[in-house]
């Protein structure tokens, strides 16, 4: 799978613009914009469901105060951090016997 060129937001919503102006015509506008015609389809889809906002790119901008979506989502998270908190207290244990076993060899 090759990586497709980068895109700004603006391109996006021109492509989707163009494929409701052309009659949902992907294929044709694909061409016309030199991207694939899964994510001409793609972006027309978001911009229908959610306008111009819908076609911003997110990737990695979540807020970390931001409430979680659903009560499951919050689940996973607390379940996460305890799996976390678990993992540092386990290590602090290991690291305290191994260092009670030093301090009993020298002395």
């Amino acid at each position: 799978m090759t990586k497709g060129r980068e895109t700004t937001q603006t391109e996006r919503i021109a492509v989707a613009k163009a494929c409701i102006a052309n009659g949902k015509n992907y294929g044709e506008v694909a061409i016309a914009y030199n991207v694939s015609y899964q994510q001409a389809r793609s972006w027309t889809l978001k911009y229908i469901e959610g306008g111009e906002s819908a076609l911003e790119d997110r990737r990695g901008q979540r807020k970390k105060d931001q409430q979680p979506r659903t009560e499951q989502e919050q689940a996973q998270i607390e379940i996460e951090q305890l799996k976390h908190k678990l993992k540092m207290v386990e290590m602090e244990n290991h690291l305290l016997k191994k260092l009670e076993e030093i301090e009993r060899r020298r002395g």
